[in-house]
């Protein structure tokens, strides 16, 4: 699971190549099963590098507005053109949300994730969590920045939830979670061990196949994350 940080440069440049997209679908009066150009073409048209164009055609399949075949190319989604101008404008006018919407968002969403995934995560998933568990305690064991291994953990969960709209939403929101952590500093290193504990706590309870106490750890391991957005200044 990889996690992609994309600068504000750069979401300019893939919110203009969305735009010359939209606009190029409306041109063509392409329809549902219709198949765009390549990227090589896109590339060439919109004066873009191949990869900015791979970027954002890969946002619009994240929302479903596109299909991507393999050996085939990139095709409209089962969208009307009403409501894939209307998406597109929504994608369009998305800010980067603050850092407590974001902490009040995960938090809402991450207590349904566990209780879910204590109920129906498989003996695969369960590894996946440990197995995260155990590298984000290896880095803080060694003094190292933890923070990209904390929220792999949480993504583990988020999927053994057997929810994919959840696991996909917490996908969109991890990469501004990242930057956001580490820009305010969040997670010193006394909180870093204390996490140890928590994270281990966490993956007992889902182990054993019991959701309330899952959501009880999940609660107080989010304690004080949830005081530092409300009594920071």
């Amino acid at each position: 699971m990889k996690l992609e940080l994309v600068s504000k440069g750069e979401k300019n440049v893939q919110n203009e190549i969305i735009s010359k997209l939209r606009d190029l679908i409306n041109a063509k009066n392409l329809e549902t099963g219709d198949k765009l150009p390549s990227e090589r073409m896109l590339s060439e048209k919109f004066e873009v590098s191949r990869s900015n164009i791979r970027e954002a055609l890969q946002l619009l399949e994240f929302y479903d507005l596109l299909k991507s075949k393999p050996q085939s190319g990139t095709f409209i989604a089962d969208i009307g053109p009403i409501a894939l101008n209307g998406m597109i404008d929504d994608i369009l006018r998305l800010q980067d949300p603050d850092f407590r919407s974001l902490v009040e968002t995960r938090i809402m969403f991450e207590l349904k994730a566990v209780e879910l995934a204590s109920e129906r995560r498989t003996l695969e998933q369960l590894e996946q969590i440990e197995n995260a568990l155990l590298a984000y305690k290896e880095k803080v064991i060694n003094g190292q920045n933890a923070v990209q291994e904390d929220l792999l953990f949480h993504l583990a969960i988020a999927q053994a939830s057997g929810n994919s709209t959840m696991n996909k939403f917490m996908l969109m929101i991890t990469p501004n979670i990242i930057t956001n952590f580490e820009k305010y500093h969040v997670c010193d290193k006394n909180q870093a061990f204390i996490g140890i504990q928590e994270h281990q706590d966490i993956f007992e309870a889902i182990k054993n196949q019991n959701s309330a106490k899952a959501r009880e750890n999940m609660k107080k391991h989010f304690g004080a994350l949830y005081q530092y957005c409300y009594h920071s200044s």
